[in-house]
């Protein structure tokens, strides 16, 4: 465990690093302290890809992720347009481990930057966060709120993603919102049958036109 005096170093060389890289017009984060952040990443990866067990792999990166912490904040204090990938890639290991407050503040830095994800995501930031965050919000004993979801919304919107995608999120929002304001929920759930008529919720819609009808 670092002491506050190396995590305090550590945002500092974090937020240097960004700003220098940007001042210079560097496109790609550099430097001795991002190299050893790296070397860091690849070698928890490589602790990963050992691990056959799914939740096993989520349980070491829910413990890990702390480490990162003080980069983390660093990157987001400099709010630089400079490519990070570790910083990417911890975006999605917050995602992974349900720690979706803070996924969703880097994927705004990204999104506002028009930053990548490492290829080997083979998806854009926008349309991994709402595909992986919608689909998590269907898994049983599911944590995702609706705020979240619709701040999902909120930071995607406009971006270029198959419509099957987006259907899902239009889908999660609906489920969330049935119980609270169906309106809204009926609303979203036949925006998500017009991007994907394969959805499987024509029933939901049904019900809910039947319950706005009798509420009348």
């Amino acid at each position: 465990m670092t002491s506050p005096a190396m995590r305090h170093r550590e945002r500092v060389l974090a937020a240097q690093a960004a700003s220098l890289a940007a001042s210079t017009g560097a496109q790609q984060l550099t430097g001795s302290a991002y190299d050893l952040m790296l070397a860091k990443l690849a070698e928890d990866k490589r602790v990963l890809k050992s691990i056959q067990s799914i939740q096993q792999k989520i349980a070491v990166k829910r413990q890990r992720l702390p480490e990162y912490a003080a980069w983390i904040a660093g990157v987001l204090e400099a709010d630089q347009p400079v490519q990070d990938d570790v910083f990417a890639t911890l975006m999605v290991w917050h995602i992974d481990t349900g720690a979706l407050e803070s996924a969703l503040d880097m994927a705004a830095h990204l999104l506002k930057h028009d930053l990548k994800l490492p290829e080997h995501y083979q998806r854009d930031v926008a349309t991994l966060v709402v595909e992986e965050i919608a689909d998590q919000s269907e898994k049983p004993g599911t944590t995702v709120t609706v705020d979240q979801l619709l701040r999902v919304g909120q930071l995607t919107d406009g971006r270029d993603m198959p419509d099957e995608v987006r259907a899902k999120l239009h889908k999660a929002i609906g489920f969330a919102l049935r119980d609270t304001v169906p309106t809204q929920a009926l609303d979203h759930l036949q925006h998500a049958l017009r991007l994907n008529p394969r959805l499987g919720i024509k029933t939901e819609i049904s019900k809910l036109q039947k319950q706005l009808v009798s509420a009348t």
